[in-house]
């Protein structure tokens, strides 16, 4: 859509309000909302102000104010509220400058898939990511000086079989096994319905799905699977996607978490995340090299694969991440790939033998990423795999949990900690500065951010297990 075109569905739909949608630098969208009155072609090309130090990772109070301007071309009714509203996502500029924000994770994707064409190798980068989540019934939570918990409360669990279900009723029994919620049917499955709002919620919002199901934990973990789009604006959707997955389960009463492990001793929730290069109007991941790909594709895997210990620091960004990515419990930790195998960090589904579905699967982010981020970052490390013909080595077609010690340590390992991803970073970014993409202000306050307010105030604080551990020391 035009400008011109958003003006006259405003008054097609009698819209009352306009939302103006951002991302801040972690992920979470932000937003501001003006009456239809506001809403001229003037908003399109000078924006609106805000202050811009109030947004985390973002400037500093000297330097504080920053304009929003909407992108027509991602207009939508929003569901969510009580008065007719169109939603916008918009890009941030400079007032002084006006040029675009630098620390602005869309205009980041927007400058990879740029990157990209300028390298000539391709002209599209498609992405089709399968985030998982989950859908309680309520949480508490807190820290202070002499307390620390949290407590999840979840009908669906479990751990709830042997008590009523807190609405004063009987237990009817049918809850979901740890590690066996992949794919029951009702009444085991109480959220179809839940899923199925979504899903529908979603392709009102021109977002198109291809699949929703329960995944394998119990207590209600969900995975909605979108059809692929190109990077920027399959990060647009998976925002969207966020947004309407919570607001959807606060419409049941209940809430909905991307965090990738709040349960233990079950699955965590992961970001598989397709993508396969295109030039007009060809896949060029499609070849006659092992599983059916190219050597270009072999080399994609190859960045990807080099540089999977700093791209951690994008796609796996949260210290509650490597609760998830833990060796030796089926997650995704190990630096290999394959065809089918799911315990390659890289796997090359099989699904189709056409050379349009041929594509990889990168196993190791999840749903708690900047999708412009990490969707950018994993391009970045593709191509610069490609441009430097990076042999990713011999596929893993083997069980990895069945491999001997002495083979198992041939096999490099995503990192351990948050920490070490960031280290990791700090160490390998020069592929992520190409073309300007990732600037080294960009990562250093990524670094910074990440290093401050999320592994210091997780180290500097009791775990409640500790008291289970060293209480009576």
């Amino acid at each position: 859509m035009h400008a011109q075109e958003v003006l006259k569905l405003v008054k097609e739909k009698d819209v009352q309000v306009i939302d103006l949608k951002f991302g801040d630098f972690p992920g979470t969208w932000q937003h501001f909302t003006i009456p239809v009155s506001q809403a001229t072609p003037d908003i399109f090309e000078e924006g609106l102000g805000f202050d811009g130090s109030s947004i985390r990772g973002w400037q500093a109070i000297h330097a504080s104010d920053m304009l929003v301007v909407p992108d027509p071309d991602t207009a939508v009714l929003d569901p969510f509220g009580s008065k007719t509203t169109l939603s916008m996502i918009c890009s941030i500029v400079d007032p002084m400058t006006h040029e675009k924000y630098s620390r602005d994770p869309r205009y980041i994707a927007q400058k990879a898939e740029e990157y990209l064409q300028r390298t000539g190798i391709a002209d599209t980068a498609y992405v089709g990511p399968e985030a998982e989540f989950f859908i309680f019934d309520g949480v508490r939570f807190d820290q202070n000086a002499h307390e620390g918990y949290y407590h999840i409360e979840s009908e669906e669990g479990i751990w709830n079989s042997g008590r009523g279900n807190g609405n004063g009723h009987i237990n009817l029994g049918y809850k979901p096994r740890h590690k066996e919620g992949y794919f029951p049917v009702p009444p085991t499955d109480s959220l179809q319905d839940i899923r199925n709002e979504m899903i529908l919620e979603m392709e009102r919002a021109g977002i198109v799905v291809e699949k929703q199901h329960h995944e394998v934990a119990t207590a209600g973990q969900a995975e909605i699977d979108l059809l692929f789009d190109s990077l920027t604006r399959m990060a647009d959707k998976m925002m969207m996607y966020k947004y309407i997955t919570k607001n959807v389960a606060v419409r049941y009463g209940k809430t909905v978490t991307f965090m990738p492990k709040p349960l233990f001793g079950d699955n965590g929730s992961g970001m598989h995340t397709h993508q396969s290069l295109w030039k007009n109007g060809k896949p060029l991941f499609a070849g006659n090299k092992y599983a059916g790909i190219s050597d270009l594709c072999l080399w994609y895997i190859g960045g990807i694969l080099k540089h999977a210990a700093s791209l951690c620091a994008f796609v796996a960004p949260t210290t509650n991440s490597y609760k998830r990515l833990v060796p030796g419990y089926e997650a995704p930790v190990n630096l290999a790939y394959s065809s089918r195998n799911r315990s390659a960090a890289i796997r090359i589904p099989m699904y189709s033998p056409s050379p349009k579905a041929k594509r990889i699967e990168v196993r190791f982010p999840d749903p708690s990423c900047n999708p412009y981020l990490g969707f950018a970052a994993m391009l970045m490390a593709g191509l610069d795999g490609i441009q430097n013909k990076i042999d990713p080595g011999e596929p893993l077609d083997k069980n990895i949990y069945d491999l001997p010690p002495e083979e198992l340590a041939r096999v490099p390992s995503c990192p351990a900690s948050l920490e070490a991803a960031l280290d990791a970073l700090e160490r390998d970014r020069e592929f992520l500065m190409q073309g300007d993409v990732f600037t080294a202000d960009v990562i250093d306050t990524w670094l910074d951010y990440k290093r401050k307010h999320e592994c210091d105030a997780i180290r500097m604080r009791p775990h409640p297990y500790e008291f289970m551990l060293y209480f009576d020391v």
